[in-house]
Parts: C-alpha cells; sequence; structure tokens
C-alpha cells in the first residue's frame, strides 16, 4: 500500500506517517514547512519531504490513499490533482478509522481530560500487557509515537476531538470513530469560531452518542450537568455507566485512592484527575482489567506530557506547566494545585492563545476562573489577536472578564518573565497554563531559574 500525506509536517500528521511506515506501509508526503519535532522524527526515518512545497506532479494513480491535513487549503495543488485523478482522499481521522474498522475501538470524547484519560487507559493496559493501537494527543512516557496502529492489536484506544475533520470534510473528528466504548469527560463551550453558540457545541456530543456502535457502552461523568443530560436519554441499547470523584485523600502533598484493596498513592492529584481516574478505570473494566490490576499499574502513572506536568522542585517550591486554556480547565488546574498545597503561595500564569480565549464575545466566560490562585497573571500578545484578525481587546477588559481582585494583565511578554523572574519563591508554587508557549519561552529552562530563585 502506497500513502500520500498532503501537510504531513502537522503533529498529529507526522505521528499517523510513521505508525503507517512502522506497519510497512510506502509513505511519502509533502508540506510547506515542517517544525521540530516533527522534522527530525520524519528525516530519521527518511519521511521529510526533500524539498518543501506542493508538488502536484508526485500525484500519481499508483497512490493507493490520499490523507489530507488540516493546514492544507481546499485549493492545495496536490489535493486538486488527486480529486481529478479520482483518488481516494481521507482526512486524519477517516484514516484512523479505516485502519480499525476490525478492532474494538475505545473512543474517549469531551471538551477537557481527553489526552489524560487516553494516557491513562494506555498506561494500564501496557503494565497489563494488553496489546492496543492507539492515537494519544500528547507524546506519552514509555511510547514512542502519538500514534500506533498494527495488524494484530484487537483493541484500538483513541482520543476524539470534537474540531474539525479536513479542509474539505468539516465534520467533528469523533463522528468519524464510531466507538464500541465511548467516554464522556465534560462539555464546555470551546472553539466558537467553528460552533457558534452553545446549543450547537452541545449537539455535536449528541450525534457522537449516537455514532455508538450497537450494544456498545457510554462511560459518562455525572457531575457534568451537560454530560449527564444527553447521556441519561441515550439509546436504550447502550451500556450507559456514569462516573465522579472516587474517595480519596491528602496527606504529605501525595493524594491517596481509598479503595478495596487498600489506600493507593497517586503521582497525579487534583478532583480532576481523580474523576478522570474513575472514568479510565471503567473503561479499563470494560476491556476485561481487573480494579486490582488498575489500581497496581495508575499509582505509577506520571501524567501526560503538559497535562500538569512537574517542570521541577525544591523542599519548599514547585512548577508545573498545563496544557489548559478554557475556562473550565483553568478553574479544575488551579484549583488542584491550591488544594494540593494548602499552606503555599499559588503564583498561575496563563496565556491567551486560541481564537475563542482572544474573542472579546467569550472573554466574559473566563468569570471567576482564576479565583483560587493567590497572584494570577494573564498574558495576551495583541499581535497574536492581529494575525487572528480579531477586533482588539485591552488590559481592562480582560481583567473585567476574569472579576477577580488577585488577576494582573500583561501585554508585554518579557515584562512578566522579569516580574516572575525577580519574585522571592521561597514558599510559593508557580502554575504556567497554555496552548502556546508564552511567545517562544522555553518554559522547562525557565522553571530552574525559578526554582534557583527559591
Amino acid at each position: 500500500m502506497r500513502v500520500h500525506f498532503i501537510a504531513i509536517g502537522g503533529s498529529a500528521m507526522h505521528n499517523l506517517a510513521i505508525a503507517m511506515y512502522k506497519k510497512g506501509f510506502k509513505v511519502t508526503g509533502s508540506d510547506d514547512e515542517v517544525f521540530e519535532p516533527s522534522r527530525t522524527r520524519l528525516a530519521n526515518l527518511g519521511l521529510l519531504p526533500k524539498t518543501m512545497g506542493w508538488h502536484p506532479e508526485k500525484i500519481t494513480d499508483e497512490i493507493d490513499a490520499i490523507i489530507l491535513g488540516m493546514h492544507a487549503r481546499q485549493d492545495n495543488p496536490e489535493l486538486l490533482k488527486a480529486q481529478e485523478l479520482g483518488l481516494r482522499i481521507y482526512s486524519y481521522p477517516e484514516y484512523i478509522y479505516e485502519q480499525t474498522k476490525d478492532k474494538t475501538r475505545v473512543v474517549i470524547g469531551g471538551s477537557h481530560g481527553k489526552t489524560s484519560i487516553t494516557a491513562m487507559i494506555l498506561h494500564v493496559l501496557n503494565e497489563c500487557q494488553k496489546d492496543s493501537d492507539y492515537m494519544v494527543g500528547a507524546l506519552l512516557a514509555g511510547f514512542d509515537t502519538m500514534v500506533r496502529l498494527t495488524k494484530e492489536a484487537p483493541i484500538a484506544v483513541i482520543e476524539g476531538d470534537e474540531y474539525l475533520s479536513s479542509p474539505i470534510d468539516r465534520r467533528p473528528k469523533f463522528h468519524l470513530y464510531h466507538p464500541n466504548i465511548a467516554l464522556l469527560s465534560g462539555i464546555a463551550w470551546d472553539h466558537i469560531n467553528v460552533f457558534p453558540t452553545f446549543d450547537n457545541y452541545v449537539e455535536q456530543f449528541r450525534i457522537f452518542i449516537d455514532l455508538i456502535r450497537p450494544n456498545g457502552s457510554l462511560i459518562y461523568c455525572e457531575t457534568d450537568k451537560e454530560v449527564k443530560a444527553i447521556a441519561e436519554v441515550a439509546r436504550p441499547d447502550i451500556k450507559k455507566l456514569p462516573y465522579g470523584i472516587p474517595e480519596h485523600f491528602i496527606a504529605d502533598g501525595t493524594t491517596y485512592l481509598k479503595t478495596d484493596d487498600g489506600d493507593i498513592p497517586l503521582m497525579v492529584f487534583g478532583e480532576h484527575n481523580l474523576m478522570n481516574i474513575n472514568g479510565a478505570r471503567i473503561v479499563c473494566e470494560e476491556l476485561g482489567v481487573s480494579d486490582a490490576d488498575f489500581y497496581k499499574a495508575i499509582s505509577t502513572f506520571k501524567g501526560a506530557s503538559n497535562r500538569l506536568e512537574l517542570l521541577g522542585k525544591t523542599a519548599d517550591t514547585a512548577v508545573y506547566k498545563d496544557f489548559a486554556h478554557s475556562p473550565s480547565k483553568l478553574k479544575a488546574t488551579t484549583t488542584a494545585v491550591k488544594a494540593q498545597f494548602p499552606n503555599r503561595e499559588l503564583v498561575a500564569c496563563m496565556e491567551l492563545h486560541t481564537f475563542s480565549s482572544l474573542n472579546e464575545d467569550f472573554l466574559f466566560h473566563y468569570e471567576g476562573a482564576m479565583a483560587k490562585a493567590d497572584i494570577a497573571y494573564v498574558y495576551y500578545n495583541p499581535k497574536t489577536i492581529e494575525h487572528k484578525k480579531l477586533k482588539p481587546i485591552t488590559p481592562e477588559q480582560v481583567k473585567a472578564a476574569f472579576a477577580s481582585e488577585n488577576v494582573e494583565v500583561f501585554t508585554d511578554g518579557p515584562q512578566l518573565m522579569e516580574r516572575l523572574t525577580n519574585t522571592k519563591w521561597k514558599g510559593k508554587n508557580l502554575l504556567m497554563m497554555s496552548s502556546g508557549n508564552f511567545d517562544g519561552v522555553d518554559v522547562k529552562e525557565f522553571a530552574k531559574t525559578i526554582l534557583n530563585n527559591s
């Protein structure tokens, strides 16, 4: 089989390309630019395009499948040539389904927690030596790639993103996976550039539930009222399995699960992670993993990359980073760190970076999102707003939207970093939250600077 990737350099696309290469397919690809780490990872396997740009002359009827990335446009020359030749064109999620349609598909959906729950399930299956294919949105410890597709594995665990599938397929990705086992973690309006109203956004999750295979299972967070409302009226043939926060306690900075097998210490913390663990446990139970084996395995789970990731610590200071950017994620992560270290002052720093977060019509959703922090810094770059062609917003608007006296707004990145660098960190924790990178800051190196000041 020969497959060609249009826009091979994307985070998801290059991982799928590597997975297909490892499966024995002949893989080619193109892109107008490829950044690290995609560039080196593709180059190491001989998959990096020799010249950047689009080359329609390379699209021939010898290609069995075209996989189209979101980075490509509808008028992409290679796409137009493929359409002219009548080649089979797949979106990324369509091809994931094509490669897993004969397996038991577990799809993890929801506005938050998808990557963490998927990572937890994969960690447990790996520890229990249960073979599985997967697609997850972060590189996990112990896993070489973010995508694995084999002939042998009977299970496929897929992170189900609700964003669009491709430039020519406007369906949400998770509508294309048709799960046997589905999980919904929560619904909090996001992607307002695609889903203009809350009702329209919620409808995508109703459709997701309707696409569960006959006699399949739905595991859902019963503490989320939107999820609970649509889950409880799901088709009668679907087995419904609700979950919430498990019994637990915190002692000396460690969270313990209270179970029939004793108190289980965890390497992650926060009520959102505890709920994630409970959802993952039920999924694993559906896949034949006993609770005892699950708890033994989950006790060694360190978390997914960028998801409340510990960058470093001293005796009385810790620095965390998190992918959090939406209001619900900010609130959950900030609350979790403060609850885990109640005697330390929490400095929470977040970057408004996404289309939704920089939209003045969406800003009010951030009310109280960082209220649990002792000090809260919110940063945005006005040039990012300009690049996204949005209406300018002011620091005063942002502060009013967060509606907390602890919030200070910055539009100058170096000024913010200077403030953090000059802070006396003894007895304080720092939480850095963004789906971006604070305009190119190496947060791991920055964490070393902070810890040297503690």
